[in-house]
């Protein structure tokens, strides 16, 4: 797990991609409220609610699959070396 705490906007583009769905859903729906016909407020307001959540737990989730990709299957793996000091002399292998 990466260790990394220097996180901006710009090195994650979905965040603002996110936050720009939950704005839009959010205006359509203000938008949508004097047409909602017999719907109940409460009703669209809670469709609302749940499609706006939904746009910005979808960028969190693609989020961190990426970031989960890039950590674990982009890199490259390093050898590692072990050493193990009970052999005679000392000997390292890897």
């Amino acid at each position: 797990i990466s260790t990394d705490t220097d996180v901006s906007l710009s090195s994650c583009p979905f965040v603002p991609i996110g936050m720009a769905g939950f704005a839009a859903i959010v205006a359509y729906g203000l938008h949508t409220l004097k047409s909602r016909g017999n719907t109940k407020m409460s009703l669209h307001l809670i469709h609302m609610h749940v499609a706006a959540q939904g746009c910005v737990v979808g960028a969190m989730t693609v989020v961190t699959g990426y970031s989960m990709y890039q950590e674990f299957w982009a890199k490259p793996k390093p050898l590692k070396k072990r050493c193990c000091l009970g052999l005679a002399g000392g000997a390292c292998f890897s």
